[in-house]
């Protein structure tokens, strides 16, 4: 019983570990089409050039 009971416990984790990586990359994803939209939207500066988008 102790060991079908192991076996269970690590399905368990594993199959939430595999739903948190999933969820991971499409939050990841999310955050990479923001980047961009951002680098293709930012502003010009008085001089002409491209600005920052960001503030670090």
């Amino acid at each position: 019983m102790v060991p079908l009971l192991l076996v269970l416990l690590l399905a368990i984790v594993l199959f939430g570990a595999g739903f948190a990586v999933k969820i991971l990359w499409w939050i990841a994803l999310a955050v990479l089409v923001l980047w961009v939209l951002g680098f293709l939207a930012r502003g010009t500066t008085a001089g002409g050039g491209r600005g920052r988008w960001y503030r670090w």
